[in-house]
């Protein structure tokens, strides 16, 4: 364990129960992150403005307005690496919150050594999918489409641009940096290990085929491999 310094990842964690929120931060300090707690979601979206965190951790359960809603807002607003923790457990609110862009979601109670290792595993995705990004490059060209890296937003070739969560970004920049090459869930999720039962690679997939595809039914840009993964089928140029 470390004491946090300037240069540890910054956490914004929203939890209106002072004593939860306690919890968190104090936990993260201990393992070297730096927090900023904030007990409802327009003060977290207030600070975004100003300060973008490497993660968020939020409660769907907050006096001012729905967790959902700030990750939305969040993530259209200042994309980041999200985290959903809260006491909120249906499938709806799970499945809902990886489609508006949360990495992960925990439920309390929670143990508060589960909750370092989650936003490890996050980081670590994010920092592998910067490392590995072709140095010098700024935008990547596929399917007619062009991804703007630095803005996580995707323009199409008649200019209409639609915005991408930076979950979707990152996993977008996976399957580009690999086309015409199959890859599992497993490789596409990154450290975490997963569940049998997890889809929230699925769930993202889905999303991105609705922002890809002419008919996501029919997708032509990301297509199943049934049992073994997902392949991106287009050329691709880095520029």
């Amino acid at each position: 364990m470390t004491n946090p310094d300037h240069d540890s990842p910054l956490i914004f964690i929203v939890e209106d129960e002072a004593d939860i929120a306690r919890l968190i931060a104090s936990t993260l300090a201990e393992y070297g992150f730096r927090t900023e707690t904030f007990g409802s979601g327009r003060g977290l979206l207030a600070r975004t403005r100003r300060v973008q965190p490497e993660l968020a951790i939020l409660d769907l359960g907050l006096p001012d307005m729905d967790g959902l809603q700030v990750l939305r807002e969040l993530q259209e607003q200042h994309p980041c690496a999200a985290l959903i923790l809260t006491g909120r457990d249906g499938l709806t609110d799970r499945v809902l919150g990886l489609e508006l862009g949360a990495d992960d979601y925990l439920v309390k109670p929670f143990e508060p050594r589960e909750l370092v290792a989650r936003v490890r595993s996050i980081l670590r995705r994010y920092q592998k999918a910067a490392a590995s990004e072709p140095s010098g490059y700024a935008g990547v060209r596929f399917s007619g489409w062009h991804f703007d890296i630095g803005r996580l937003s995707l323009t199409a070739e008649d200019g209409r641009e639609v915005s991408l969560s930076a979950a979707e970004a990152a996993l977008l920049q996976t399957l580009l940096k690999r086309p015409n090459k199959i890859l599992t869930r497993e490789q596409l999720i990154g450290e975490r290990d997963l569940d049998p039962f997890d889809r929230s690679i699925d769930v993202r997939i889905s999303r991105l085929r609705r922002k890809l595809e002419d008919d996501p039914q029919d997708p032509k840009i990301i297509k199943t491999v049934y049992g073994a993964g997902y392949l991106l089928c287009a050329s691709v140029v880095w520029e």
